[in-house]
C-alpha cells in the first residue's frame, strides 16, 4: 500500500505533469485564440494541454521510453519552452447571475453527484466492466510496464481489438507512472464528465444560453446507457468530451461577432480550425466511432472559411486532426499495411488486413434491423426504455430535434457545421457493426451500444436552445437574435478587474482538501481491489482473487477478461496465449503441442486456463487445461470454468496425448 510520502510524491508528480503542461497551452492558446476568454478560454488550453501529455507519451512510446522520469522531462522542456516562445496573454473571464444560471449549475451539479456515486461501489471492488477488464485495463497496464506505446499489445482475439486508438488509456498509464498503482483510473472518467459539461456551457456561451446547454447537455450524459463510464476505464466519455470542445471551440470564433465583422472572423477561421480540428483528432485517437464525426467537422470548418482560405482551412484543420489521433492508424498501417485492419476491402480492391474472423458477440448494426418489427419489439424498445429511461422518445426528439435546427439556412455556418457533426455521430452509432450485436435476430448488445449513440444525444440537447434562441426571439418579436451573440461576451464586463487572489486561493483549498480526502479512500481501495470479486463466472473470480497475493510474476491465460491478474502493485506480466499471424493478426493455439511451445517460449510462472462464461452442454474446463497437465505443472487452484497451474519448468511438446 502507499504510505503517506509515496502518496505525495505521486500527487506532486502529477500537478507537475498538469502544470507544466497547462503552461505552455495556455501560451498556445493565446497565440492562436486570442479573443477567448473565460470558459472557452480554459476549454481551448485544456485541450492543447491534453494533447501535449499524449504527444509526449506517443514520442518516447514509440522507442519504449515512456517512463516517469524521461516523461516528466518531455513535458515540462515542452511546457516551459512554448511559454517561453510565445509568451503571456492576460486572461480575461466573464460572470453571469441569473435564475438561469443557478439551475443549470443545480442541474450539473446533481449530474456530477450521481456520476460521482456511481463511481463509489468501483472504489471497493475495482473496476469490473467487461472492456475495462478485457482491453482498456490492459493497454493501460502494457504502456506502463513496458514504456511501449508503438508495438501491437495482443489480447484476447475479438475484434482486432489490439488495432484499437488508445488515447484514453495513456491517461490511465500516466497515473499508474506516478504512483505504481492503478488508483486514478476509477475516478479519471468523473474528470471527463465535468469536462463535458464545461464543453456544453461552452457551446451555448456566445449565444447567451449557457445555462441551458449545460443543464441540457448535463441530462443527456445522465442517461443509464452512459452510466458505466462511471468508475470504469471506458472510452466513450473520452471521446465525446473532445468532440464536444471541437464543437464548443468552433462556435465560439464564429460568434466573436456578426457579418460587419465578418473580415475579423475570417482572420481567425484558421487558427480556429487548428485546435477545433485538434480537439476532434483526439476524439478519433480515442475511439473509433468519432471518425466520421471528427472527418465531418474538420471539412465543414473548411468548407464555411471565405473564399481563398477553405484550403488552408482544410490543410491546417487536417493536419491538426492527424496529429490528434494519427498516430494509432500510423502505427496500423506499419504493422498491416492499413490504417483500418478491419476493413479488408473497397470494392474490387483488396486491402492489407489479417486473416481471421472477428470473434466475440455475432456483428450487426441498427441499420441492418431498422425495419425489423420483431427485433424492435422484442430489443429495440427496451432497449431504448433502459438505456435512455422512459421518456427516451422525449430526449431522442429534442436531441435530433436541435440537430436538425441548426441545419437550416438561417443559421450560422458554424451552428450547421455542429448540427452536421451531431447527425455523422448518430450515423456512425447506426452503421456500427456492434450497435445491435449478438445472434441473428437477438440484439443483445443494443442496449449497451446506446453507448455510441450518447455523443449525438449530448451535443444535440446542448445545441437545441442554440438553436431555438432566433426562432423564440422572432416570436417574441425582439432583438434577442442580435444581441444574443455580443451578450455573453459583456456578461462579466464587471468582473474582468476584479482580484484572482480570492478564486486561487479557494481553488487551491478545494484541491488540499479532495488530497486530503484521497490518502484513505486510496489504501482502502487498494486494501480492498478484486478480494472478494463477483463480476464474472466462479472459477475467475477465484482466479483474480487468488492473483492479488501474486507479484513480478509471468501469467498465461486464455480469458477474455484479464487485467486483475497484473495484481495489486501491476507488477504481473501478463499474456492471452496466441500466436502473431501475418499483417497484424494473432489466433488462439488449437492444438496441444502449439500450446506448450507457446508456454515454453514465454517462459511462465503461472498458467490461467478459462473460459469466459459457464454454457450449459460444454465440458467445465477448456482444453488448454488438459494440454497444460504435466508433472512440470502444479494445480494452484480448480474451480470451474478456471484451473491455475503453477509451472516447475517447460513442458514437453511430445507428451501430448494424440
Amino acid at each position: 500500500m502507499l504510505d503517506l510520502s509515496r502518496y505525495l510524491l505521486g500527487v506532486a508528480e502529477i500537478a507537475l505533469l498538469a502544470g507544466f503542461a497547462w503552461l505552455g497551452a495556455s501560451a498556445v492558446r493565446s497565440r492562436l485564440l486570442s479573443d477567448f476568454t473565460g470558459a472557452p478560454a480554459h476549454l481551448a488550453t485544456a485541450v492543447l494541454a491534453l494533447a501535449l501529455l499524449i504527444w509526449a507519451a506517443e514520442i518516447l512510446g514509440t522507442f519504449g521510453l515512456f517512463e516517469l522520469v524521461p516523461y516528466l522531462l518531455v513535458v515540462a522542456v515542452a511546457g516551459l519552452g512554448l511559454r517561453a516562445g510565445m509568451g503571456k496573454a492576460r486572461e480575461r473571464a466573464g460572470r453571469s447571475c441569473s435564475v438561469a444560471m443557478g439551475v443549470g449549475l443545480a442541474i450539473a451539479a446533481v449530474a456530477i453527484v450521481k456520476f460521482g456515486l456511481d463511481v463509489k461501489p468501483k472504489l471497493p471492488t475495482g473496476m469490473t466492466g467487461f472492456d475495462s477488464t478485457w482491453y482498456h485495463g490492459p493497454f493501460a497496464a502494457g504502456f506502463f510496464q513496458s514504456g511501449d506505446t508503438w508495438d501491437l499489445h495482443f489480447i484476447a482475439p475479438q475484434f482486432l481489438a489490439w488495432f484499437y486508438p488508445a488515447n484514453a488509456e495513456i491517461f490511465h498509464s500516466v497515473g499508474m507512472l506516478a504512483f505504481d498503482w492503478d488508483i486514478l483510473s476509477p475516478l479519471v472518467n468523473l474528470g471527463w464528465f465535468v469536462g463535458c459539461l464545461v464543453a456544453c456551457w461552452c457551446i451555448g456561451r456566445p449565444y447567451g444560453v449557457a445555462p441551458w446547454s449545460l443543464a441540457l447537455g448535463a441530462i443527456a450524459l445522465s442517461v443509464p446507457a452512459f452510466a458505466d463510464q462511471a468508475g470504469e476505464a471506458r472510452n466513450d466519455i473520452v471521446g465525446t468530451f473532445f468532440l464536444l470542445a471541437a464543437v464548443a471551440i468552433a462556435l465560439n470564433t464564429w460568434s466573436k461577432g456578426s457579418v460587419r465583422v465578418y473580415a475579423r472572423i475570417s482572420s481567425t477561421n484558421a487558427n480556429s480550425a487548428i485546435v477545433a480540428g485538434l480537439a476532434a483528432g483526439l476524439a478519433a485517437g480515442t475511439k473509433l466511432n468519432f471518425l466520421l464525426p471528427a472527418a465531418v467537422l474538420v471539412v465543414g470548418l473548411a468548407m464555411t472559411a471565405p473564399l481563398g482560405q477553405k484550403w488552408r482551412s482544410l490543410a491546417v484543420g487536417g493536419l491538426a486532426g492527424l496529429a490528434g489521433g494519427g498516430y494509432w492508424y500510423l502505427r496500423n498501417l506499419v504493422h498491416t499495411g492499413n490504417p483500418l485492419p478491419w476493413v479488408d476491402s473497397i470494392g474490387p480492391v483488396s486491402l492489407p488486413a489479417p486473416d481471421q474472423a472477428l470473434g466475440g458477440r455475432e456483428g450487426h448494426s441498427v441499420l441492418g434491423y431498422l425495419f425489423d418489427g420483431a427485433v424492435w419489439s422484442d430489443w429495440f424498445l427496451p432497449g431504448l426504455h433502459d438505456g435512455l429511461w422512459i421518456v427516451w422518445p422525449s430526449i431522442l426528439g429534442l436531441a435530433f430535434g436541435g440537430l436538425v435546427l441548426c441545419l437550416s439556412q438561417k443559421a450560422s455556418p458554424a451552428l450547421r457545421v455542429a448540427g452536421a457533426v451531431g447527425l455523422a455521430a448518430a450515423l456512425a452509432w447506426l452503421i456500427a457493426p456492434t450497435s445491435a450485436s449478438g445472434p441473428e435476430g437477438m440484439s443483445r448488445g443494443f442496449e449497451s451500444g446506446l453507448r455510441y449513440l450518447a455523443p449525438a444525444l449530448v451535443l444535440g440537447l446542448a445545441l437545441l436552445p442554440v438553436a431555438l434562441l432566433p426562432r423564440v426571439a422572432r416570436w417574441r418579436g425582439s432583438p434577442m437574435a442580435e444581441g444574443a451573440r455580443s451578450a455573453s461576451e459583456h456578461m462579466g464586463e464587471g468582473r474582468r478587474d476584479r482580484p484572482r487572489g480570492p478564486r486561487v486561493g479557494a481553488a487551491a483549498l478545494v484541491l488540499l482538501v479532495v488530497i486530503a480526502i484521497g490518502y484513505p479512500v486510496q489504501r482502502h481501495y487498494l486494501e480492498n481491489r478484486y478480494a472478494s470479486p463477483s463480476f464474472t463466472t466462479p472459477g475467475l473470480n477465484a482466479a483474480f482473487k487468488w492473483s492479488r497475493s501474486v507479484s513480478d510474476a509471468r501469467i498465461a491465460t486464455t480469458s477474455t477478461r484479464q487485467y486483475p491478474l497484473y495484481g495489486t502493485d501491476l507488477s504481473n506480466h501478463v499474456d492471452f496465449i496466441g500466436e502473431e499471424q501475418p499483417h497484424g493478426g494473432f489466433t488462439a493455439p488449437t492444438t496441444c503441442q502449439q500450446w506448450r511451445r507457446l508456454l515454453n517460449e514465454g517462459a511462465y510462472d503461472y498458467v490461467v486456463t478459462s473460459r469466459d462464461r459457464i454454457e450449459p452442454g460444454k465440458p467445465p474446463y477448456p482444453p488448454t487445461a488438459a494440454w497444460t497437465a504435466d508433472p512440470s505443472s502444479q494445480v494452484v487452484l480448480r474451480e470451474p470454468p478456471s484451473i491455475v497451474f503453477q509451472l516447475s519448468g517447460p513442458l514437453d511438446p511430445s507428451a501430448c496425448s494424440r
